[in-house]
Parts: C-alpha cells; sequence; structure tokens
C-alpha cells in the first residue's frame, strides 16, 4: 500500500503536493507520541513545513520549542542528513512543574531524535554561528515576547535570529491573531499587523503568508486557553526572509 502511494505522489502530484504528502505519511505512521499525532489535525504540520520551504538535509532551529512538539515534525523533515536545534529558555523548562523539560527528555530519550541537539540557553546567547543556518520556526511564541516583555524585546528576538540565519533563510512565525482593542496580553494573543510591523523594523522580509491554520468563527475575544477555541483559535503564517 506505501509503495503505490509513493508511485502515485511521483507521478500524479506537483513537487510541494509531493512534499507535503509524503511527509503526512511519515507524520501518520512514525513513532511520534499519539498526543502530538492527534494535535495535527489542529496544526496541520505538514502543510506548514512545505509552506515554510523545510525540506532534507537542512539545518533549522525550534525556538522556544517547550515540549517538542515541532523539533519532531521537523527532525522527520530535514531527515538523517538534516539537523534540528531545539531551544528552550531557562524559563520555559521551569515553568508548570519542568513539564516542557521533561516532556523533551522523553521525545529525545534513548537518542531517538538522532538528529536533534538541545540548546538550553538564553535566547540572546545561542551559540550559533552567524551565517550558519538554514531555517527557523517559532509556534504560538511572539505575543508573548512582545506583551509579556516588550517590543524591545521583540525586536531582540528577531535581531538574533536574523543572525544565526544564512543569507536568504527563512523565519517561520505562526500566532494567535489578536484584536487591537482587545487585551491581547490577557488573552495572550497578538494582531498581525503588530507582528508585521516588527518585522518590518526588525529587516526581515515578509516573503508570503499562509492561510491553513485560520479560523474565521474565531472573534479573537477568548483567551486561547479557553476550552471553547483551544486548538482552534485564528492563526496566522507568515514567512519571513533574511535579505540575501
Amino acid at each position: 500500500m506505501k509503495t503505490l502511494l509513493a508511485l502515485f505522489l511521483c507521478l500524479f502530484l506537483p513537487a510541494g503536493a509531493q512534499a507535503t504528502g509524503e511527509l503526512t505519511e511519515k507524520l501518520a505512521t512514525g513513532d511520534r507520541p499519539e498526543a502530538d499525532k492527534v494535535r495535527d489535525a489542529g496544526r496541520k504540520p505538514a502543510e506548514v513545513i512545505a509552506f515554510l520551504e523545510i525540506g532534507q538535509g537542512m539545518t533549522v532551529v525550534d525556538l522556544i520549542a517547550a515540549s517538542g512538539y515541532y523539533t519532531e515534525v521537523l527532525s522527520i523533515a530535514v531527515g538523517p542528513n538534516g539537523k534540528v536545534f531545539a531551544h528552550n529558555s531557562e524559563f520555559s523548562l521551569k515553568i508548570r512543574d519542568g513539564a516542557n523539560d521533561k516532556a523533551m527528555m522523553a521525545r529525545l530519550e534513548n537518542n531517538r531524535l538522532p538528529n536533534v541537539e538541545r540548546l538550553d540557553r538564553d535566547i540572546r546567547d545561542l551559540g550559533l554561528a552567524p551565517d550558519s543556518v538554514d531555517a527557523a520556526l517559532t509556534a504560538l511564541n511572539f505575543h508573548d515576547i512582545f506583551n509579556g516583555g516588550s517590543p524591545e524585546a521583540a525586536a531582540g528576538f528577531l535581531a538574533t535570529v536574523r543572525m544565526f540565519l544564512k543569507p536568504g533563510g527563512r523565519l517561520g512565525l505562526i500566532d494567535h491573531d489578536g484584536d487591537p482593542d482587545q487585551d491581547n496580553k490577557k488573552l495572550h494573543r497578538i494582531p498581525e499587523a503588530t507582528v508585521r510591523k516588527a518585522v518590518k523594523e526588525s529587516g526581515f522580509e515578509i516573503a508570503a503568508q499562509a492561510d491553513m491554520l485560520r479560523n474565521p468563527d474565531d472573534d479573537h475575544s477568548r483567551n486561547v486557553f479557553d476550552p471553547a477555541i483551544r486548538g482552534h483559535t485564528d492563526r496566522f503564517v507568515l514567512l519571513l526572509r533574511k535579505p540575501d
């Protein structure tokens, strides 16, 4: 059955769709945690990775990786010849009684994902060489940096990412869209327009946007942890590019 599916993908689908289909199959049939597979319906990881143009052999960073959902997706996407850095700050690892640290340890136990290396460091001191990374991803984190920290902290975050990306390198930024008339800090959201302004000021180019995680039924008035909307918020996906 797998051989027939692979033949169909190669013969009848364009290259982008082939890559999405192949990654979808790997994510569904591999030994990923079942909890991750359940989340796939709301996160559409194969479509996101294809949109961000992340593929075999690349070096990528999962920024503020938390428990490592996207770390594992990226590990599969870049393959054995690629490299994934799973970044978490001390704060991220300690919150909720160290839940993220415990989850990441379990995920990587016994060298389960051999192409993944943990980066448990402050974002300002990752130890990555300038112009050394093909792509990076941060999912549902930028609102906390901007709202919980400051616009200056968000600018510093983007400047750090720009530094270690290769010329032409990409940053995928996913977040819960917000309403400028709401208390976005309380709701754990950020208006897309606010992000776009910060990105422009950082020197990144906004190369593309995608709507695969949009939800028109989310009016941006609920906290993202509200059971009525959790996992189904209206999210924007931006592809940022470091100028050549």
